[in-house]
């Protein structure tokens, strides 16, 4: 809609009468009404519960009286009032006036809705020019991403990028005019191809919209499910010939001792006999056989200066350390050793984050509590106080512990926050 004429600014003593308080709902409803109903005057208010300063501010804009503890006012009626009256301007010029502008919030929607099929009817004609054409998965692609308003606004560009990456991972999904040899697929490192198809090497990273568009397209393409997980990300990253960055995030391990008989079982070995903690990557935990011997205990720990100590006072029992956080490397490396059937034992942080993450090891694992029951916080507690420490102060929402239900109340009780080096010399003894 046109804008409203620029109006000349009110008199002193018009602007007076039409900003006393008494009209201020009267106003609001009306900006309201008009801002709903294209500009226009039209309807009825109701104005509820008037008090004496309202009733009075009515009767003289309306040249009749208000008496009664509500009013019914018709809008034209109003507009024709104020025309005629030395306002001498309708409802929308007088409200604009009096400020701030109105606002014509249908045909705002409606380009709003007239932009986006346009846009989406650009996408599906930039589908249609592409080998993808031909392919029901890619049609039903597009319809559920529009389907589940994932793109609500402006999905030109997000769209194109990802079309584009599709077109670059099946480029030969048109029908061939005669069989031929399947050809070998190309594998992309992840950065690499989304620089190709963004300009960015980190366009396709992990949680960016366009990397989940794409993942939806090679779900459907592939026909399996689309990922809940890092882990399944990656996994279906890869069945589409697309590595992901695998070397960037480690997990930190001590004495694993594998019984995997190719050099990089044999150099884990290795490191263990000489106590030295080990930084393993993604892409070496695809290429190891990580079954150990006798299917022992593995603990795991939160803090890297547990780890630390165990390598300098020589522990033999294998420990892996999540840092603070069970990263997609910390799972896998758990995941794969829960697959031989190793059991686990966990220990961490006395707060509430660290109670959050044990929850997650112990839940996913069936991991034991590794000194991590109510009797040792109170037993850690009164030691540090004992010791003279100056005490951490517990902070955060409450979170109950799945393995002890008196864990929680306990640490509200003392209010104390311990970290895993308040039991370090208890855990070395395990370890040892």
């Amino acid at each position: 809609m046109a804008p409203l004429h620029t109006e000349p600014p009110f008199d002193p003593e018009t602007l007076a009468f039409l900003s006393r308080p008494g009209l201020n709902r009267l106003w609001e409803s009306a900006r309201t009404r008009l801002e709903r109903s294209g500009l226009r005057p039209t309807g009825t208010l109701r104005l509820q519960h008037l008090d004496p300063q309202e009733r009075e501010a009515l009767s003289l804009l309306l040249a009749k009286p208000v008496t009664g503890p509500s009013a019914t006012i018709r809008l034209p009626d109003l507009d024709t009032r104020l025309r005629a009256s030395a306002v001498g301007r309708g409802l929308a010029a007088t409200l604009t006036a009096l400020g701030p502008p109105l606002t014509d919030r249908r045909a705002a929607r409606d380009a709003t809705t007239a932009e986006r099929d346009r846009l989406w009817s650009e996408a599906e004609a930039a589908l249609a020019a592409t080998p993808l054409a031909d392919q029901p998965w890619a049609h039903q692609w597009l319809t559920d991403i529009r389907r589940s308003g994932t793109l609500t606004r402006r999905p030109s560009t997000s769209i194109t990028q990802a079309i584009q990456t599709l077109v670059t991972l099946f480029p030969g999904t048109g029908p061939a005019p005669a069989p031929a040899p399947a050809p070998t697929p190309v594998t992309w490192g992840r950065g690499e191809l989304a620089t190709r198809t963004t300009g960015s090497a980190h366009g396709l990273d992990d949680g960016t919209l366009l990397a989940r568009l794409v993942l939806r397209g090679i779900a459907l393409a592939q026909d399996v499910d689309f990922p809940t997980d890092a882990p399944a990300r990656r996994a279906l990253w890869r069945r589409a010939s697309v590595t992901p960055d695998e070397v960037s995030s480690t997990v930190l391990t001590y004495g694993l001792r594998p019984t995997g008989t190719t050099w990089r079982e044999a150099a884990l070995r290795e490191r263990a006999d000489h106590h030295l903690e080990t930084h393993l990557t993604l892409r070496e935990l695809r290429t190891l056989h990580l079954e150990l011997p006798s299917r022992p205990r593995v603990h795991v720990c939160e803090n890297p200066r547990v780890v630390e100590a165990a390598a300098d006072a020589g522990c033999t029992v294998p420990l892996i350390c999540t840092s603070g956080s069970a990263t997609t490397v910390v799972l896998t490396l758990l995941d794969t050793l829960a697959a031989t059937d190793c059991a686990f034992a966990y220990h961490g942080d006395f707060d509430w984050p660290g109670i959050i993450l044990a929850n997650r090891v112990m839940g996913r694992y069936g991991a034991e509590p590794w000194r991590m029951t109510a009797p040792d916080y109170e037993y850690l507690a009164a030691r540090t106080e004992l010791r003279g420490m100056p005490p951490l102060p517990l902070v955060g929402t409450p979170v109950e512990a799945t393995w002890d239900a008196e864990l929680a109340p306990t640490m509200e009780a003392l209010g104390v926050a311990l970290h895993e080096e308040a039991a370090l010399d208890l855990l070395l003894e395990d370890l040892a």
